[in-house]
């Protein structure tokens, strides 16, 4: 029978957490796990995608006229698990301060109700990426094949949900949301990332975009597009500088094709095209175009990014 040193194992691995608690100031940590959980996320998610569109997102037995029991059900029991979410990263940001139990009660109920409230919203703005996908796909045959089949409709639904979550000063939950989004889809979108409506990502997969971007409306992207940071900036002690902007700003109805390179606090103008395979790193103004030969010509990143 196959023996293993289980025991020392299990030593080893308690030395490592200890290392690493006292390092990070920890050590003193008790109690049960108190951090978000990733399962709990995913599935608040789901029961939001099914109230957000209940007829083709929701159960598979779902009847129109049982529509509205449906979402308020699904609703209720959404938010009083997301609220549980919240209180958790509450506590977990106010560590190892004391927390006032009624305050960050109360607190966390506040930005739950918050979120409910943008649901409609939300809802609104994917209705005008799902349109936009449509319109802007001749492959596609309908609006249901859109929303149910296409991976930057689904990372745009993550998206529009996590970044409500970011404005409500969750960042934690907020990037788990995004971050399942990014796992299922290949397409990395920060919660922090500000995109108007009707933003359509063909294909997807290699789209990254930072946490400082600003989209206008009507924005569409292709596969393996960046919009990234030229450079990190650090303080006195050389610790990274965090939130500056450093992300591009690319305003109303731009098109960016596969494989372009867009970095730092630069302006794409309004109606620009940028095409395939390019690296931009200085303004382009509105209606400008932009092609592979002209980009050679263009100045050099130092690095790239898009954290």
């Amino acid at each position: 029978m196959a023996t293993f040193d289980i025991a020392g194992i299990v030593q080893s691995l308690h030395q490592a957490r200890q290392v690493w608690r006292t390092s990070q100031g920890r050590s003193g940590e008790s109690g049960g796990r108190e951090f978000p959980s990733r399962d709990a996320l995913a599935n608040i998610v789901e029961s939001l995608k099914g109230v957000l569109f209940p007829m083709r997102l929701g159960p598979l037995d779902l009847r129109l006229e049982s529509e509205d029991f449906h979402v308020a059900h699904a609703l209720d029991a959404a938010l009083h698990a997301l609220l549980k979410q919240v209180r958790r990263e509450q506590k977990y940001k106010a560590a190892p301060d004391p927390v006032d139990g009624g305050a960050a009660s109360e607190a966390a109920l506040a930005a739950v109700r918050t979120f409910a409230s943008a649901l409609p919203t939300i809802r609104t703005l994917l209705d005008s990426d799902v349109l936009a996908a449509y319109q802007g796909d001749p492959a596609a045959r309908s609006v249901d094949e859109v929303l149910l089949c296409y991976p930057g409709v689904l990372a745009m639904i993550h998206y529009r949900l996590a970044h409500q979550l970011y404005l409500l000063d969750l960042p934690l939950l907020a990037r788990i949301v995004a971050e399942l989004a990014h796992a299922a889809t290949g397409i990395d979108i920060h919660p922090g990332a500000t995109i108007g409506a009707g933003f359509f990502i063909d294909h997807g997969t290699g789209v990254v975009i930072g946490e400082t971007a600003v989209i206008g409306e009507r924005v569409r992207v292709y596969q393996a597009v960046t919009l990234g940071a030229k450079r990190f900036p650090v303080d006195a002690e050389g610790q990274l500088q965090k939130g500056l902007p450093r992300h591009p700003v690319v305003q109303d109805d731009v098109v960016i094709y596969a494989g372009a390179t867009i970095l730092g606090r630069i302006t794409i103008g309004k109606g620009a095209v940028i095409g395939g395979n390019v690296w931009v790193t200085q303004d382009v103004p509105a209606g400008g175009r932009i092609a592979q030969a002209e980009s050679r010509t263009g100045a050099s990143a130092n690095g790239m990014g898009a954290a």
